[in-house]
């Protein structure tokens, strides 16, 4: 084996990984507890698990009602929108009800514009949460240039409008979370930082800091986003940000922001919040989805218990010296090209048929591989797998173009076909077949981090036709692979590397979330040319595991294959139905490759919130829609019953819609 020990770190590496206690182990960050009600917060006490209801604020009972079916489901504290004064003050009646029917769940209170309500709030429940961006600013979608003093000014400003709530929660022991948002970031921020990481973090240092000028630190911060990047970065940036100004190390709330619904939506969430995870960041979740909110508390659960006994049941990991990713910014890892892996080539998607030798056209329908036997052709979808791996059964028939094959070493030997079908090799058998004639084109090594030995890799940086697929059965698997990844680097080898993971006792409900982060960790971080998830013997099976491949990459903003929705989960300020709305716009926009539309309940999760979402849908009032292209508002007013043929209009008129073929109908 390689000798892995860390070499010395500089200053800028020692610095750069102050965003997670351990690259290597499972620790969780250290942070001070935040007292919010009798259910504290902080790296003494268990991640916590949040939601939101949904129904209007004044409908006490239905508030109730809900609050009760959330906490039974998991959730350890409500939130609940308060856009005014009036429906502050029905946060009194709430809380009351759930208390006398037992219920002592510690309540939260969304603010956005409204800093009366906030206060008036913070004295009847437990913790309110501020967004920085609007909650002393309105956005205009205007450039501003400041000057020092003319900023200062503006900070100036802000103290003053935001001290009055800081006083009231240090005299009522109310908590507080201070909660960025990616997209309603401030023109101020906007105009200084750009819509950046950066900006997101600033945005909340400049409330902390008078926070902490009134020595008042009940507080919990969080950076959300609905592009999982994004968010994953301004979570690690906040972290050192705070340490490097000597600030408390306040607990996090973590979530990724209008993630949507069904698996695209545990998908998304996974990768953003399973990446924090991993690295010992976060004390609270929260999973936003496009569903009833009693369904969101069962996914943060399912998120957090796998890491309950990670430290007990990971094996060690050698540490990381010198770390040359750079955690606060994407950037894809430099390959060169083997194939079509590496290089400009988008990751690419490996289905694992070795379970189940193939025999039949029709087993390729679960990888979006049809064969049309009139025309005698065939045909692919957009989620048409790159690669299937046989194992030691090569397919018993010729494979459409679109789809190449690997093969184990000593099977692929007696083949006659080497254009379209390629080894797959132990490193063993790699180091042993030197002498050997290989594929002169793709060769695919599995390799795990203890078998990275020095004479494999001196092999591998000679050889133009080597793919790693990289494997592991740790339990802390996306470190482990991490590591290999910066193995690779440090040791200047630039061959594209695929993932694989398997998962063979994980349930079904499990599956998305621990593959979206394995996978999707390493993704976000510019790591990997490719996935594999192995196992699976049914067509379900088998279909369900490409699908999931292709919702990874997507989610990690790596390769688009379908339409995005960035739909928020309703709260009681929605203006209309959004699960019904997102599926009737879902039914009519889900063959546009690549779009992405936002659907938003309201103003407040309005052309902010969807920060890069393409085209709009936001509930103005009572069936009434305005239709955004970008962040503009392009149709004001339009009525509900005509809003989705409008807004087909504007994707028409920009020349990317496209009419659905038979099969998408």
């Amino acid at each position: 084996m390689l000798d892995l020990l860390p070499t010395s770190a500089s200053a800028s590496d020692s610095k750069s990984r102050l965003y997670t206690p351990s690259l290597t182990e499972y620790v969780r960050r250290k942070t001070v507890t935040v007292r919010i009600g009798d259910v504290p917060m902080g790296s003494d006490f268990p991640i916590r698990v949040q939601s939101m209801t949904t129904i209007d604020t004044m409908d006490t009972a239905g508030s109730v009602e809900q609050s009760i079916r959330m906490i039974e489901a998991g959730c350890e504290y409500i939130r609940i929108t308060a856009p005014s004064v009036k429906e502050a003050q029905n946060l009194e009646n709430i809380r009351k009800e759930l208390r006398a029917r037992g219920y002592t769940t510690p309540l939260v209170a969304d603010i956005h514009f409204t800093p009366n309500a906030a206060e008036l709030a913070a004295r009847i429940v437990e913790k309110v949460r501020i967004n920085p961006g609007n909650y002393a600013d309105r956005k205009r979608f205007e450039h501003i240039d400041y000057t020092d003093a003319s900023y200062a000014a503006e900070l100036e400003r802000i103290r003053e409008k935001f001290l009055p709530l800081v006083r009231i929660c240090k005299e009522y022991g109310t908590a507080m979370r201070i909660g960025t948002n990616h997209g309603s970031l401030s023109d101020r921020i906007l105009s200084r930082y750009g819509d950046t990481p950066v900006g997101m973090v600033e945005s909340a240092l400049e409330f902390l800091r008078i926070c902490e000028d009134e020595q008042y630190y009940n507080i919990v911060l969080s950076m959300k986003s609905s592009n999982p990047q994004v968010m994953v970065e301004a979570y690690r940036l906040l972290v050192q940000r705070l340490d490097e100004e000597g600030l408390q190390p306040y607990p996090l709330h973590l979530g990724v922001t209008e993630a949507g619904e069904a698996e695209d939506g545990r998908i998304k969430s996974a990768v953003g919040i399973g990446t924090l995870l991993e690295d010992g960041l976060g004390d609270t979740v929260r999973v936003s989805l496009t569903e009833e909110p009693e369904r969101e508390a069962p996914v943060a659960k399912a998120l957090i218990d796998r890491y309950t006994r990670r430290a007990a049941e990971a094996s060690a990991i050698p540490p990381v010296g010198h770390y040359p990713i750079d955690p606060f910014q994407y950037k894809r890892r430099s390959t060169h090209e083997v194939f079509n892996f590496g290089g400009a080539n988008v990751p690419r998607v490996i289905a694992d048929y070795s379970q189940t030798p193939v025999t039949e056209y029709d087993q390729l329908k679960a990888i979006g591989h049809f064969y049309l036997p009139v025309p005698d052709k065939w045909a692919m979808n957009d989620l048409g797998a790159d690669f299937i791996y046989t194992g030691a059964t090569p397919a018993a028939f010729m494979l459409p173009n679109g789809l190449k094959e690997i093969i184990d070493y000593t099977a692929w030997q007696t083949t006659g076909d080497t254009a379209n079908k390629f080894p797959l090799l132990t490193a063993d058998e790699y180091l042993a077949a030197r002498q050997t004639p290989l594929s002169n084109r793709l060769n695919v090594v599995r390799v795990s981090l203890s078998e990275l030995s020095e004479s494999l890799i001196e092999t591998l940086r000679a050889d133009p036709t080597a793919v790693l697929l990289a494997t592991t059965t740790n339990a802390h698997a996306m470190p482990e692979l991490r590591r290999l990844f910066v193995e690779l680097i440090n040791g200047g080898l630039t061959l594209p590397v695929i993932i694989q993971r398997a998962f063979p006792t994980v349930s079904a409900d499990d599956l998305p979330l621990y593959a979206a982060t394995d996978m999707g960790g390493l993704l976000v971080d510019g790591l990997g040319d490719g996935v594999m998830l192995a196992g699976g013997t049914e067509p379900a099976e088998q279909k369900r595991h490409n699908e999931l491949a292709f919702g990874i990459l997507q989610a990690a903003r790596t390769r688009i294959t379908k339409t995005e929705y960035i739909s928020c989960p309703s709260c009681g300020r929605t203006l209309f139905d959004l699960q019904e709305t997102t599926a009737m716009i879902r039914q009519r926009t889900d063959h546009l490759k690549g779009v992405k539309i936002g659907i938003m309940g309201c103003i407040v999760n309005g052309p902010g919130e969807m920060a890069d979402a393409d085209y709009g849908y936001v509930g103005i009032g009572r069936d009434k829609i305005a239709l955004y292209r970008g962040q503009q508002v392009v149709k004001k007013s339009v009525p509900a019953a005509n809003a989705v043929d409008e807004l087909i209009g504007l994707i028409r008129e920009d020349g990317r819609w496209l009419e659905p073929t038979n099969s998408e109908q």
